[in-house]
């Protein structure tokens, strides 16, 4: 038997015990709620506060600010099982891999101690909002702007596309803090929605896929944020900031991408030894043996490479030319393989209710979000 869950070669012992007990978790507590997600476009907050129980939510921010205290190991074992459990309506990479990252970087400590214990226990849900209905991948282009008055900066604008944003209580907020210096005057402030006058959601966006997972429209009329809340201490840090959180988002998703198609292989390979046509099962056959094998080559070399850039990330020793590569390469990839195990269904592929239908309308957006895959090859290609 072909095993594509082996053992990583970054997983520590310590790992390995997390990996299982999140593994039962998920088909447990997640797998059996996937449709009532999908069909009510969120996932419950109740289920967020179970995630919190089992520390899967913040797996590497250190147990001083409410975390499971691990490394980048965490992180990559939580996108992986979500990935083999063929859940996307989960966003914790957002939560947790993302936003949480940036508060540990740039946050006050005091602001930290406030903050990152929620996000830990599933009581507050984050989101980042950088994408404008003009500015996605163009960072530089943003006109969300935040004004300081007194005290406070007052934000005006709009974003869109904002994974997490109908439930989110905290959002990170890329803003213009001076439209004159472009991408030198870009700040990031941390908006606490409860409470935030002038702010407002609107639709929870309709999407081809992932629709477990809200996506929301954001709205920012005179909204008053303390100045304290300015990430970093200074203005014009955001365009930095961003660049330097990135590379681990990135990585993020590129991991998810792997797991994913990985699971795709998994679940043809069962399939088409069941299936029986002309007297046999597909996998007789020598044209879908032949699909099979490529799909099993494409996934396994993309694992020698993940695995490593993984290691690397752990050790921060990872560039960002090659978490765009790692990216950039693993969401490809996830396309062709999920396409091919797909048409190996049959009708049955386009089937909703089958997984792997879901799994090939759902990760389509991968290539598109945490930077366009043309944009990573630009970033690649500026190493040369």
């Amino acid at each position: 038997m072909i095993d594509l869950r082996s053992r990583r070669p970054w997983e520590s012992d310590e790992a390995a015990m997390f990996r299982t007990a999140l593994r039962r978790f998920l088909e447990d507590e997640a797998v059996p709620r996937e449709e009532t997600w999908r069909a009510q476009h969120f996932v419950d907050r109740a289920f967020w506060r179970k995630a919190g129980d089992i520390g899967a939510l913040l797996p590497s921010v250190p147990e001083d600010y409410g975390g499971s205290g691990g490394d980048f190991a965490f992180e990559a074992i939580v996108g992986e099982e979500l990935g083999y459990c063929g859940l996307t309506s989960f966003q914790q990479i957002i939560h947790g891999t993302i936003v949480a990252h940036y508060l540990l970087a740039y946050a006050t400590p005091a602001q930290k101690a406030v903050w990152l214990p929620k996000m830990a226990t599933g009581e507050w849900i984050g989101a980042i909002g950088m994408t404008e209905p003009g500015a996605g991948s163009d960072l530089k282009a943003l006109r969300t702007t935040a004004r300081r008055d007194g005290d406070s900066y007052v934000i005006n604008g709009s974003k869109i596309f904002i994974t997490n944003g109908m439930q989110a209580d905290l959002i990170i907020v890329a803003c213009s803090t001076d439209p004159s210096r472009g991408a030198k005057g870009i700040s990031l402030l941390v908006l606490e929605t409860h409470g935030a006058n002038g702010f407002s959601r609107g639709r929870n966006l309709k999407k081809i896929g992932m629709h477990g997972s809200d996506t929301a429209e954001l709205f920012f009329e005179d909204v008053r944020v303390p100045a304290e809340n300015l990430l970093g201490g200074i203005e014009g840090q955001g365009f930095a900031q961003m660049m330097g959180q990135l590379p681990q988002e990135r990585l993020g998703v590129a991991v998810g991408a792997q797991a994913m198609s990985e699971h795709g292989v998994e679940l043809t390979l069962a399939y088409t030894r069941e299936r029986k046509v002309f007297g046999g099962s597909i996998l007789d056959l020598q044209v879908p043996r032949h699909v099979l094998a490529d799909c099993l080559r494409e996934v396994r070399v993309s694992r020698a490479f993940m695995d490593d850039c993984i290691a690397r990330h752990i050790r921060g020793a990872l560039s960002a030319a090659d978490a765009s590569m790692a990216k950039l390469h693993t969401t490809e990839m996830q396309s062709r393989v999920l396409d091919a195990c797909l048409q190996l269904h049959g009708g049955y592929g386009f089937m909703e209710e089958y997984p792997i239908a879901r799994m090939y309308a759902d990760t389509r957006v991968q290539r598109i979000y945490a930077g366009a895959n043309e944009i990573m090859k630009e970033i690649i290609a500026r190493t040369f």
